[in-house]
């Protein structure tokens, strides 16, 4: 019996976790495949390459992303091969299953909950007798009628096989997000959340844990993302596995989830002595930090702790950090949620997420749904539309504020600029990115695509429309960011270019004869006339850049300095700048 599993993925990148574990489960006893896709490919695409592989069984993992996509596809496939098995399991039909089994008549069965062991007694009986009542935690059809058959017992995770080593990956390891997962289930109970329905966390063997990572890394793996719900729950382990990783990484980064609040001081303390630059990323839930929110959706949370642990690990400037934040969670409003925001983007992370709260089958928020007048939608992902304290309106508004978040803070296309601008001509940084949220739609830019240099130039739009003060400071660090996004000298700039080329030769003649001038580092380069005409670009600035970016008052800016930029001069490819005083004629001083 031939037997394709299958599911579409976010992006291209994304390896599934869940299909790879039941095939290390039942490879030994079935010819099974894997097949992953999008949720962007084409249906008929999808259909074509399951058809002509002529399975006899097809299972779909599911999730709230591709659940819908899904139900496409399986409707094309019975039509095709209306004699194939259709076997859907994960998060998203382990709840409600008699939902899913009466909405899609062409599901066979659905595997409720943790699958290896359950998706293999079910391969046995449809290749078999067929006596699905013996299978534990599965739901099928017996002529009109609906059977839903009790759970199983949890697993023994040092008796499963590893979903890790198919020969089949290594060519694409260096190429894709490789998931991982050393523990299973959550300590904590928040409503909003599936975790909070599976009790207690079972880990594997730490040492087979470890094995497998360095078999991947070995195998080109160049980004691990941990999913376990909290990396750091106990002490010992997460210490012991930082430890390893920093010693074996071999260029590999690794992403975990983790609970700030819960971090101990000695692992803090290690990590920033120790953790190589860039090797870790750590994702944080913040989610609100407004108390009488989190106290209702069981978010245990000391908000002080949390913001000890993200400020040092900022500090050590070896980790970058994700934080996330869900918009419409319980007696959070409008006014509440800009406290929330400004209360997280304080902290600095090099990314904010904002989420909208989700209505996930099974979880407590959705059972209590009428409690808080939830309004959502009615298919996957069960985005909320409204509650008692948020309107549709302030989501509206919301969604406004995420576009540009995304593109520009995020994105780190304008770090410089944004800093100045959220800290000296915005009341706050969720002011800032509302107001241009606002401006984005009226102008209709989220109806289109955008280049690097829109991105520059409507930002510029907008500033102007607001007449926001010290346009040319603003101005000056736009051309700073705008140098830094290019990994070559850009052809082309969005501003008018006003230097001679008498003003260029002599800053060219001043950067050869008195490099010290810039810094020390400049002077390391050596660069000769030709090299800094081949590759580095000019600018003069009406304000002292250095001033600004050691943060000093505006009023010790007043002058003038010069803006170089240099490419392809150190082996990250990345560009350098450096900047000199002018005096009022534009010599330097």
């Amino acid at each position: 019996m031939k037997v394709v599993l299958s599911t579409l993925n976010a992006k291209y990148i994304h390896t599934s976790l869940a299909i790879r574990c039941l095939k290390a489960f039942s490879e030994k006893d079935f010819d099974i495949e894997l097949a992953e896709f999008t949720i962007k490919d084409p249906v008929m695409n999808i259909v074509s390459d399951l058809f002509q592989r002529k399975p006899d069984v097809i299972g779909f993992s599911c999730y709230i992303w591709n659940i819908e996509e899904t139900i496409k596809v399986i409707d094309i496939l019975k039509k095709v091969m209306p004699e194939v098995k259709i076997v859907l399991g994960g998060p998203e039909v382990s709840y409600d299953t008699e939902y899913w089994m009466k909405r899609v008549n062409n599901i066979d069965f659905i595997v409720i909950g943790e699958g290896e062991e359950t998706f293999h007694h079910l391969l046995q009986e449809i290749e078999g007798a067929g006596k699905y009542h013996f299978v534990y935690g599965v739901a099928y059809r017996k002529g009109e009628e609906l059977i839903m058959m009790p759970g199983r017992p949890k697993l023994d995770l040092n008796e499963l096989p590893s979903p890790y080593r198919f020969v089949e990956d290594v060519p694409e390891l260096a190429k894709r997000v490789v998931y991982f997962e050393t523990s299973r289930g959550c300590p904590f109970s928040c409503q909003f959340c599936l975790s909070s329905i599976e009790v207690g966390v079972r880990y594997f063997d730490i040492e087979r844990t470890k094995s497998d990572i360095l078999y991947l890394i070995e195998q080109g793996a160049k980004l691990i993302k941990f999913v376990d719900r909290t990396f750091n729950i106990k002490r010992d382990y997460a210490m012991e596995m930082f430890e390893f990783l920093i010693a074996n990484h071999n260029g590999c980064t690794f992403q975990f989830e983790i609970t700030a609040d819960i971090m101990r001081p000695e692992v803090l303390d290690y990590l920033a002595e120790h953790a190589p630059p860039g090797v870790f990323r750590f994702e944080i839930g913040v989610q609100s930090t407004n108390d009488p929110t989190n106290e209702l959706v069981k978010r245990r949370q000391n908000f002080t702790k949390l913001s000890r642990t993200v400020t040092k690990i900022k500090e050590s400037g070896n980790i970058d950090q994700h934080l996330d934040l869900i918009a419409g969670l319980p007696l959070e409003d409008y006014d509440t949620f800009r406290k929330t925001f400004n209360d997280v983007f304080a902290l600095g992370p090099e990314e904010l997420q904002l989420g909208f709260l989700k209505m996930l089958r099974g979880t407590g928020l959705r059972i209590d749904a009428e409690k808080y007048q939830y309004t959502y939608m009615d298919h996957a992902p069960y985005e909320i539309l409204s509650s008692d304290k948020l309107t549709f309106d302030d989501i509206v508004r919301l969604k406004r504020l995420e576009d540009v978040l995304e593109k520009y803070w995020n994105a780190h296309r304008m770090d410089y600029t944004l800093n100045y601008l959220l800290y000296n001509e915005f009341q706050s940084p969720f002011d800032f990115f509302q107001e241009f949220g606002n401006y984005w739609e009226a102008q209709g830019w989220q109806k289109i695509g955008h280049q690097l240099e829109d991105l520059f130039t409507h930002l510029q739009a907008f500033l102007m429309d607001r007449q926001t003060p010290r346009m040319n400071v603003v101005l000056g660090l736009m051309k700073l960011d705008y140098f830094l996004n290019h990994k070559y000298k850009p052809r082309k700039i969005w501003w008018d270019f006003t230097m001679n080329k008498d003003q260029m030769s002599s800053h060219i003649r001043h950067a050869i004869q008195q490099p010290e001038d810039f810094s020390t580092e400049f002077v390391e380069l050596k660069l000769n006339d030709k090299e800094l005409h081949k590759h580095t670009v000019m600018e003069e600035l009406p304000f002292r850049l250095d001033k600004i970016l050691a943060g000093e008052p505006l009023t010790a800016s007043e002058g003038r300095s010069l803006l170089l930029v240099a490419y392809q001069q150190n082996e990250q490819q990345k560009p350098i700048f450096f900047t000199t005083a002018l005096s009022p004629e534009g010599a330097a001083m």
